[in-house]
C-alpha cells in the first residue's frame, strides 16, 4: 500500500492539471448556466405562454390538452410546453451567442487575405504552394497561368 499512495498523488497532480484548465472550467461554467437557464425558460413557460395559449384554447390548463384517436388518448399539452421552452432556449442561443461570436469572428478575419495559398496538384491531387511549378510529391510539371 506505501509504494502505490506515489502513484496515487501522480495520478492526483495529473487530474489537477486536466481539471484546472481552461476548457473544462469553461464547459463547467457553461452546463451550470446553461441548466439555471432552462430554469428560468421553464417558470416562463408555466407562468406566462401556459396560461396565454390556455387563454386562446379556452382550456386552464395547457398540459391537460388533448385528443383521442379509437379510444386513445394521446396527451399533447405537455409536448406543447417542452417545444415552446426548446424554441425559447434555440432563439437565444442563436441571437444571444452563435450571432455574436459570428461577428466576432468575421471581426477578426478583417484584413485578412482569404486568397489561397495551396492548389492541389492536377495529377495527384497532393496540396502543393500555390507558386509551385512542378509537384513536391509526384514531379509532375505543373501548367502556370499567365496573367
Amino acid at each position: 500500500m506505501f509504494i502505490k499512495l506515489p502513484i496515487m498523488i501522480l495520478k492526483m497532480d495529473g487530474f489537477k492539471k486536466f481539471i484546472l484548465r481552461g476548457n473544462v472550467v469553461d464547459l463547467a461554467v457553461g452546463v451550470i448556466i446553461g441548466a439555471a437557464f432552462n430554469s428560468v425558460v421553464q417558470a416562463l413557460v408555466k407562468s406566462f405562454f401556459t396560461p396565454l395559449i390556455a387563454i386562446l384554447t379556452g382550456n386552464n390548463k395547457l398540459s391537460s390538452l388533448y385528443f383521442s384517436i379509437h379510444g386513445t388518448k394521446v396527451n399533447y399539452g405537455d409536448f406543447l410546453n417542452t417545444l415552446i421552452s426548446f424554441l425559447i432556449v434555440a432563439f437565444i442561443v442563436y441571437f444571444f451567442v452563435v450571432l455574436p461570436m459570428n461577428k466576432l469572428q468575421q471581426l477578426s478575419q478583417a484584413g485578412k487575405s482569404l486568397d489561397p495559398t495551396t492548389k492541389k496538384c492536377p495529377y495527384c491531387f497532393s496540396e502543393i504552394d500555390i507558386r509551385a511549378t512542378r509537384c513536391s510529391e509526384c514531379t509532375s510539371e505543373l501548367l502556370t497561368k499567365k496573367k
